[in-house]
This record gives structure tokens, C-alpha cells and sequence, in this order.
């Protein structure tokens, strides 16, 4: 595949620095901004596969000549490189239930590498195609060793399951999103027992996505929960940094 970057975007353009796609010879994943900018770069990407150069530059003023009318200026890379797992954050969906579903079907097509995981076979078996799961009897061992950046959501079907996750996900401080499904009960609940544990729970969300609709249906839940979470993914990216703990 060759990756096209992004690598300066001035005045109007239709993405900023950073964004990227990955086109194949007959294929293309992610976008940096669509119209003729896009189409040219995806006409050059295919010349590179097929010639077999390693890398090239472009430098495309956004104006009539090309039948677009931001008025910006863009300067692509494109290189021989695939995306890799490492190129998304990592979403730890902790419980296989309506809801957990529902979120991990909702992140697939999203810039994320979403997994599901429960201790229980049956709930897991469940899940929609494609949907990367994991079956395991210690899931808190999942959250300790998760890559600093993770996001861990959690909708297990045990209340004390929940706050032990819960625990275990804040007492990392590099973590960009810690949930939980719950209530406002559950919340105060949780404060009660994480702060017996001398542990915050100021950086936790709880109750997830209710900041935009109370509308309890798992697909809907999903949905809000995962605009939350891709928000706070895309501020900690261009911070530089995790802000669920800072």
C-alpha cells in the first residue's frame, strides 16, 4: 500500500497536518479531505504501485485549476507503508453484553483498534463479524497491561466487576478515557469505594455518552458513547497528551 500524509496544509483545506489514507491497487482506507486533491493523490499512489517508487511529494494549490475552491495550499507525502495497529489508539470494551455489542459494532469502522472482552464465551460468541474479542477470566490484567493512550470502557454485568476495572483503569495516569455505564448512584458509589482505596474518581465517566441524550437503548448508548469517546481520543492526539488523569 502507499500511506498519503498530510504533512502542511495552509489557508482553507479541506483537512489539516496529519491526516492520512492508504491506498491499494484497488482499494483505500481513510481520507485526507475527498474532491480532485484526493483523486490526484490517489492517481499518483497507484503510478508509485505499479512503477514501484518508495516515496514522492506533492505540493497542490487548492484553487479553479483543479476544480476546487478552498483557496489553501497542500503538501502531501506518500511513502510505501501500510497502516499498522499502532497507527489507532487501543479500546479496551470490557463486558459482551447488549450494550458492549452494540459500542464494539459501533468503534469498527472508526480510527480505533477495538476489543471486546468478557469472561464468558456465550456473550462473546454474540458479537457482530469482524469484531476482534477476547476471552479471558482476569480481565483486569488487560487493563494493566494496556498501551498508554488506551481507552477502557467498561459494562460488565457485575456491579463490583465494574468498580474493580474501574480501580484498576485510574490507577494508571496514562490513559485517555476511563468509563463506565452507570448512574449517578453507581457514580457515588464508586466514589465511595475507590477513595476507601485512596485512589480519585474525579477523571472517571459515569455515566457514559449522557452528556448527549438519556435515551437508554443499547444502539443509541453506543452511539453517544462512541463520539465521546473519539473526542477525547482527538483532543488527547493533539494535546500530546493523556488528560483522563491530568
Amino acid at each position: 500500500m502507499i500511506r498519503v500524509r498530510v504533512i502542511s496544509a495552509r489557508g482553507s483545506t479541506p483537512r489539516d497536518a496529519g491526516a492520512e489514507m492508504f491506498v491499494g491497487p484497488t482499494s483505500v482506507e481513510g481520507t485526507i479531505g475527498g474532491g480532485q486533491l484526493e483523486y490526484m493523490a490517489i492517481d499518483r499512489a497507484r503510478a508509485m504501485l505499479v512503477s514501484g517508487e518508495a516515496e514522492a511529494r506533492m505540493d497542490i494549490p487548492l484553487g479553479p485549476e483543479i476544480g476546487q475552491c478552498c483557496g489553501g495550499r497542500v503538501v502531501l507525502h506518500l511513502d510505501c507503508h501500510g497502516p499498522t495497529p499502532e497507527d489507532h489508539p487501543d479500546v479496551l470494551v470490557f463486558g459482551a453484553g447488549h450494550v458492549g455489542r452494540a459500542l464494539a459494532l459501533a468503534l469498527q469502522p472508526l480510527p480505533v483498534n477495538a476489543t471486546l472482552i468478557d469472561s464468558r464465551a456465550e456473550e462473546l460468541a454474540q458479537a457482530a463479524h469482524g469484531i476482534a474479542a477476547k476471552l479471558t477470566p482476569l480481565p483486569e490484567a488487560e487493563i494493566r497491561a494496556a498501551r498508554p493512550g488506551s481507552a477502557v470502557v467498561i459494562l460488565t454485568h457485575d456491579h463490583a466487576l465494574d468498580f474493580l476495572l474501574a480501580a484498576e483503569a485510574l490507577a494508571r495516569d496514562d490513559l485517555s478515557y476511563v468509563g463506565m455505564i452507570g448512574s449517578a448512584t453507581k457514580r457515588a458509589q464508586f466514589s465511595r469505594f475507590s477513595r476507601e482505596r485512596g485512589i480519585d474518581p474525579a477523571p472517571l465517566i459515569c455515566p457514559i455518552g449522557a452528556g448527549f441524550s438519556v435515551d437508554k437503548r443499547p444502539a443509541v448508548i453506543a452511539a453517544f458513547t462512541a463520539a465521546e469517546l473519539i473526542a477525547r481520543l482527538t483532543a488527547a492526539s493533539s494535546l500530546n497528551k493523556y488528560p483522563c488523569n491530568s
